[in-house]
C-alpha cells in the first residue's frame, strides 16, 4: 500500500480486544507507515481519544464484555475525533451494521476479512471526502432522521451520490433531481438544504402535481384578497415563506406551461408578483427541483421550456434505482422494522434473516417505498419470516404466498424480447470476463478490480451476482 508521506507517523486506533487480531492489524499498519494506538475495550478507547486526535479508527463491532457500538453512542454524546471509523462487523448482524451506520461508522469490513480488505478500507477512508455529519443537527427530529436514513447508503454509487450532494450544498445554485418514483429524491433535497448555508432558514415542499393546476399559481405565489372567487383574504405564496431558504419543487416535469414562464422570471431576478397584485416581491430563495420524467424528451416534444430547463439544470443529481444498490436492502429494511415496530407498539419486532434472504431477491420496481410499504405490512400481519405478506409477481416463489393459482385462460405464447438477449448476452460476457480475471490474478481481488476499472465493492457484488467460487485458498483474518 503506497502511503501518503504527508500521512507517515500519523496516529491510528485500533479497539480490538483480540490479541491475535491486534497483533494482525498493527502489523499492517506499521507495515503502510501509521503508529497503531491499541485499545482493549471501550473505556480504554474513549481514553485514548482524551489524548489524541486520530486519523482514522478501527473499531470491532463485538468486543468482549461490551457492547461496541457503544464506544459510537459515547463519541455521539461527548465528543472526540477520531476520524473516519472503519468498523469490523459480522455480515449477519444486518440491525448493528444500521445502527453503527446511523451513529457515524464511515465504512465497514466483514469477518473473516483479508489484507485487501482492510487495505481498499483504509484508501477509501483517507481519500474520500468524509461524511460532514456535524451539520446535520441532531437537535431536532427532522435532522436527526435524516442523518439516520443518509447512514444507510453504504453502495458505491449512493458513495458518489453523497460526494455530489457534499459539493452541490457549498455552491448556492439550482439543482435538478432525477430518478425513478420512490428512489429518495426527497431525502436528497432535504441532504442539500441542510448541508448548506441555508440550513437554518425553511424548507418548503411543494408537489407540483398535487396540487390543481388552476390553484398552484396561488399556492407558489400567494394571492391578493378579491383576486378571484374565494380569495376573501391575502394569501403568502410558498416562494415568499421560503425567503432566505430553500423552495422545493417535486415533479417540477408536470408544471402548467403558464407556470413555467413565471418560474422562470423568478429565477432570473428573484421577482414576482402575487395572483392579482400590482406590487413586485423580491426574495432570495434556492431552488431545487425534482422529476422522474425525461424533461430533454419534454422540451424536445415542446411539453417543457428549454430556457427553463437550462436555468433548473446547473447542477444534476440522478438517484439510482434500488435493484442498483442491492446491498442496502437489508440496511433498509431493518431500519424501516425498527421505525414502524415502534410506531405501531409492535416492541420486539425483528426481520429475520430468512425474511432479509428473501427481500434481497424481489426486484423493487417501487423502489425504496414499495420496500418501506412491504416492512409496513410484514409488521401489522406481525409476519417476520415474511410466510404471509403477499407480494408483487416479480418476487417469485409464487409470489410470496403460497403456490401460484393455475391460469384461467390458456397462457399466452412465450415472447421473445431482444432486450433481455441482450441482457443475458452481457451478462455472460461479463461472468466469464470476471472469471478470466481472477484466474489470472490469482483470485486477487484488489488486483482484478483495478484491471476490470471497476471499484472494489462493484467487483465483490459482481462476484456474488454471478455466482462465483474462490478459486484458491488466500490468508484470512478471522476476526
Amino acid at each position: 500500500m503506497a502511503i501518503d508521506h504527508s500521512l507517515k507517523g500519523r496516529p491510528v486506533l485500533v479497539v480490538e480486544a483480540d490479541p491475535a487480531i491486534q497483533r494482525h492489524l498493527a502489523g499492517a499498519l506499521r507495515d503502510w507507515g501509521y503508529d497503531p494506538v491499541i485499545a482493549n475495550s471501550v473505556e480504554e478507547g474513549l481514553a485514548a481519544l482524551t489524548r489524541s486526535r486520530f486519523l482514522f479508527s478501527l473499531l470491532d463491532g463485538n468486543l468482549a464484555g461490551a457492547d461496541g457500538l457503544e464506544l459510537l453512542r459515547r463519541l455521539k454524546a461527548h465528543g472526540g475525533d477520531p476520524g473516519p471509523i472503519i468498523m469490523i462487523a459480522d455480515p449477519h448482524d444486518v440491525g448493528r451494521v444500521a445502527e453503527a451506520t446511523s451513529l457515524g461508522a464511515d465504512d465497514f469490513i466483514q469477518k473473516p476479512f483479508e489484507p485487501g480488505d482492510l487495505e481498499n478500507a483504509v484508501k477509501e477512508a483517507l481519500f474520500r471526502p468524509r461524511r460532514s455529519w456535524g451539520r446535520l443537527s441532531d437537535g431536532d427530529e427532522a435532522g436527526a432522521r435524516l442523518r439516520q436514513e443518509i447512514g444507510l447508503w453504504r453502495s458505491p454509487k449512493m458513495r458518489e451520490l453523497w460526494d455530489v450532494i457534499q459539493q452541490a450544498a457549498r455552491i448556492d445554485v439550482t439543482v435538478l433531481i432525477g430518478g425513478e418514483t420512490g428512489t429518495g429524491k426527497d431525502l436528497v433535497a432535504r441532504a442539500i438544504h441542510h448541508l448548506s448555508s441555508r440550513r437554518d432558514e425553511p424548507f418548503v415542499k411543494v408537489n407540483c402535481a398535487a396540487v390543481p393546476r388552476e390553484l398552484l399559481e396561488s399556492e407558489l405565489f400567494g394571492h391578493e384578497r378579491g383576486a378571484f372567487t374565494g380569495a376573501h383574504q391575502l394569501k403568502i405564496g410558498k416562494f415568499e415563506s421560503a425567503n432566505r431558504g430553500t423552495i422545493f419543487l417535486d415533479e417540477i416535469g408536470d408544471l402548467h406551461s403558464a407556470l413555467q414562464a413565471k418560474l422562470l422570471h423568478v429565477l432570473q431576478d428573484g421577482t414576482f408578483s402575487r395572483v392579482g397584485g400590482k406590487s413586485t416581491i423580491r426574495v432570495d430563495v434556492r431552488v431545487l427541483a425534482a422529476t422522474n420524467r425525461d424533461l430533454e424528451r419534454a422540451v424536445i416534444e415542446e411539453r417543457f421550456r428549454e430556457d427553463l430547463y437550462y436555468r433548473l439544470n446547473v447542477i444534476q443529481i440522478v438517484v439510482p434505482p434500488l435493484r442498483e444498490r442491492m446491498e442496502e436492502v437489508p440496511l433498509l429494511a431493518n431500519y424501516f422494522a425498527r421505525r414502524y415496530a415502534k410506531l405501531f407498539n409492535r416492541d420486539g419486532f425483528v426481520l429475520s434473516q430468512k425474511a432479509v434472504e428473501r427481500l434481497m431477491r424481489h426486484h423493487f420496481p417501487g423502489n425504496i417505498r414499495e420496500l418501506e410499504n412491504i416492512v409496513k405490512r410484514m409488521i401489522v400481519l406481525d409476519d417476520p419470516q415474511l410466510a404471509r405478506t403477499a407480494f408483487p409477481p416479480s418476487m417469485g416463489e409464487g409470489g410470496g404466498n403460497g403456490s401460484p393459482q393455475p391460469p384461467l385462460l390458456p397462457a399466452p405464447l412465450p415472447a421473445i424480447s431482444l432486450k433481455d438477449i441482450a441482457r443475458s448476452a452481457a451478462r455472460a460476457a461479463e461472468r466469464e470476463a470476471i472469471a478470466k480475471v481472477l484466474e489470472q490474478t490469482g483470485w486477487n481481488r484488489v488486483r482484478a478490480a483495478k484491471l476490470l476499472k471497476i471499484s472494489y465493492r462493484a467487483l465483490l457484488y459482481k462476484i456474488k451476482n454471478a455466482g462465483l467460487d474462490r478459486a484458491s485458498q488466500s490468508p484470512r483474518w478471522n476476526a
